[in-house]
């Protein structure tokens, strides 16, 4: 038995052997060209087919038509409070992120699960009770607003309250984006650093701050991204007012309802163009960060 047993281990053996030596590699998901061809048809049904029809459908437009609908002063000063609040609300939550994923990583205390949990609170809320949940914490008779105004600190109905809407949707995508990375990183690389006589900000700068800058950026491009295209949220506490308070998604709305549609598509064609710039320049500075790590 015992003899029989061992002249059976090279016959088997010797398929996987050739099979080894041809390169032959076993793949979960069988046919490359099938999967790759149900991925691309997934791809263009949910994404590229709908923005080719935003492009055809502002092409109807004459270039006069278009400048003039994506360039008056009203859309302008839409563009300005979009982009700014959305660029501006991205840092804070690049900053504060960074500390609330800090805090859930490298410390234990009471009730941090429920913290953790809440973190993720904007994901599972619709936008719109948060647009109305803020609206009423700070509105003038609101549970803080009621104390700010008197101080001459107006934050619902004003660009202020835009951004504190995109900072409370945004902030999840940088927590949860950077705290795998800060739980991967090695405690030993900060005690090597420690040993050597590094301060505690030569540490954090020269060995946690390269390893989690590409989760960093990366977080920052979706929360950023999040909050250009953020209508729920915003439309209850921004007060809406035409050249002070009014984002970009609203105007498009406005042109809908109007049956401009061509209108419409002319100011998301701009706002799509400007975002995909803006992502791909992230995405560049990303890449480069980790190059140069890597190297």
């Amino acid at each position: 038995m015992s003899g029989a047993a061992t002249s059976a281990l090279p016959s088997a053996a010797a398929p996987l052997a050739s099979g080894a030596s041809r390169g032959v590699s076993r793949r979960v998901l069988p046919g490359f060209h099938l999967t790759l061809g149900y991925a691309v048809l997934y791809l263009s049904l949910i994404v590229l087919i709908p923005l080719s029809a935003l492009v055809f459908k502002t092409f109807t437009m004459s270039w006069d038509q278009f400048w003039v609908a994506v360039t008056s002063p009203r859309v302008m000063a839409s563009y300005r409070l979009t982009f700014g609040a959305s660029l501006l609300a991205a840092l804070v939550n690049l900053v504060f992120g960074l500390l609330v994923a800090w805090v859930l990583v490298r410390y234990k205390f009471p009730g941090k699960r429920i913290v953790d949990a809440l973190v993720d609170l904007p994901f599972a809320l619709p936008t719109a009770v948060a647009g109305i949940s803020l609206t009423a914490l700070l509105a003038g008779n609101g549970w803080v607003g009621q104390f700010l105004e008197p101080l001459g600190i107006k934050l619902a109905f004003t660009p202020a309250g835009v951004v504190i809407a995109l900072i409370f949707i945004g902030l999840p995508f940088v927590v949860r984006t950077v705290q795998p990375v800060l739980e991967d990183t090695e405690k030993e690389l900060e005690e090597a650093a420690t040993s050597l006589g590094a301060t505690r900000l030569q540490t954090f700068t020269k060995v946690i701050l390269p390893s989690i800058m590409p989760a960093l950026l990366t977080g920052f491009a979706m929360a950023f991204a999040r909050a250009i295209g953020e209508y729920g949220s915003v439309i209850f506490i921004a007060g809406n007012m035409p050249m002070i308070s009014e984002i970009t998604p609203l105007i498009i709305i406005g042109k809908l309802e109007q049956y401009d549609y061509a209108g419409a598509t002319a100011v998301a064609l701009v706002m799509l163009v400007i975002s995909f710039v803006l992502l791909l320049v992230i995405n560049g500075l990303q890449g480069w960060k980790r190059r140069r790590s890597e190297a």
